[in-house]
């Protein structure tokens, strides 16, 4: 399997690639309008057809027509939202689990591909660069431990946005130290968000 990360600077988002060398077939995950013509070359270079484009979430400051447009021209079925209603995404002879973990936003999802688990901003509370504060804030809470946390100490977690540079976790070292659900209770959690800034144009009354 050829892996590769896409970072843009700018924003701190990333995009990723898999592609399954034996069989050709690709995914991407998380794409930005940006990203097309180097995926398209990738895609050429490895001579790969790219079988899905995953989305863990969107925000509305990225789902603007012309951004659609592009992403359009990578002419394969999309998943996001919900679950398919066959989870397993068939990739060659592999498959890609997608799993629902609502919370950053209200249909988030997280691509799980082996070791590796692609949760967008699930684990990022307070540092996305569209949204400061989770939509669902005990969503989060029970997607984070409920779903994440519950996988292998092992598991690699692979974020939306790089922190600090930093793109890639595991499940055991968030479970320990991760700042806002590391070590604390669900109640202390809820307590914590709901001192955050409200979003620019939200009552402080809405969470």
């Amino acid at each position: 399997m050829l892996f590769r990360m896409l970072l843009d600077e700018a924003t701190g988002t990333v995009s990723y690639l898999l592609t399954q060398a034996e069989t050709g077939e690709a995914v991407v995950i998380d794409p930005r309008a940006a990203d097309v013509p180097v995926i398209r070359a990738m895609l050429a270079e490895q001579r790969a057809q790219l079988r899905w484009v995953l989305r863990t979430h969107a925000h509305d400051a990225q789902r603007t027509p012309a951004e659609q447009a592009a992403l359009d021209q990578l002419g394969a079925p999309w998943v996001q939202h919900r679950p398919p209603a066959q989870p397993l995404l068939p990739l060659g002879d592999d498959y890609i689990e997608v799993l629902a973990t609502p919370g950053h936003t209200p249909d988030c999802l997280s691509f799980r591909w082996r070791d590796r688990l692609f949760c967008g901003d699930l684990l990022v509370v307070d540092g996305c660069h569209y949204q400061t504060r989770p939509a669902q804030p005990q969503s989060l809470w029970d997607s984070v431990h409920d779903v994440v946390f519950r996988l292998p100490d092992e598991t690699l977690l692979f974020a939306g946005c790089a922190r600090r540079g930093r793109m890639v976790a595991t499940v055991g070292e968030q479970r320990r130290w991760h700042p806002w659900f590391g070590n604390t209770s669900r109640d202390a959690f809820l307590t914590r968000v709901a001192s955050l800034p409200p979003q620019a144009g939200e009552h402080p009354a809405a969470h």
